[in-house]
């Protein structure tokens, strides 16, 4: 039957529209956490060479020549860890300036250490930006796949009401015409048939079935003979 493929069509759209709507939802967010995490990751540990790297210099002048060397060799570590994870533009920058500084620093030149310690300062300051913008894209991927899905939810309200509009006008209406013209013809109304406009052929054959089965047994009933039970 066309009614019934149609009602089947309808419930399998919106059975498809809402397994999509879950998984355009799973993809925003699955999309947005391993790039925040690998941002906010490469900046932590950046931060964290940026903080040993000055506490080296701080504690230079309170130690051995031999603690200052193991003082040295930490700071060189984490300069090296902060060019693996190196960025292009004012970090480089920043990066190569503490490069070429950090022996005259650690041998006590004051110029060496004010720049030093600026550039230092200037890559904690990127990194914590970094962090910054990746907590403002999470916030906007997060807004994005919120509108999405209250659009998809939308859509699938709209795709909803229009798909019971067309089950009550195809289907509820039909089934109350034909229950109230039965029940009027069994309180005596012989003449009530089954009616409607805009009706589909299903709808249409039963309704002139059941409109031929009352004629028949008004006409049977004229002779004395009833072939309709007392209860419906």
């Amino acid at each position: 039957m066309k009614l019934g493929n149609s009602i089947k069509l309808g419930i399998w759209v919106l059975i498809i529209m809402n397994i999509l709507m879950a998984l355009a939802s799973i993809w925003v967010f699955m999309r947005m956490a391993p790039a925040i995490e690998l941002i906010i990751k490469r900046n932590e540990y950046s931060l964290k060479a940026g903080e040993e790297m000055l506490m080296a210099l701080a504690r230079r002048d309170q130690h051995t020549p031999k603690k200052q060397e193991k003082l040295k060799k930490s700071f060189v570590s984490a300069l090296n860890q902060i060019e693996q994870d190196l960025a292009k533009g004012d970090e480089t920058f920043a990066f190569k300036t503490i490069k070429q500084n950090y022996i005259q620093a650690f041998a006590g030149d004051l110029t060496a250490i004010e720049s030093t310690i600026m550039a230092i300062e200037r890559l904690n300051k990127i990194n914590r930006e970094a962090m910054l913008k990746a907590a403002n894209q999470a916030r906007q991927y997060g807004r994005a796949g919120a509108w999405g899905v209250v659009f998809m939810a939308t859509v699938i309200f709209f795709i909803g009401i229009l798909f019971i509009k067309r089950l009550k006008k195809k289907v509820l209406k039909p089934v109350e015409e034909i229950y109230s013209v039965l029940i009027a013809f069994n309180k005596g109304d012989k003449m009530r048939r089954c009616s409607g406009a805009d009706l589909s052929n299903e709808v249409k054959v039963i309704y002139d079935g059941i409109n031929t089965l009352l004629d028949k047994s008004t006409s049977n009933s004229m002779y004395g003979q009833n072939t309709w039970d007392d209860e419906f």
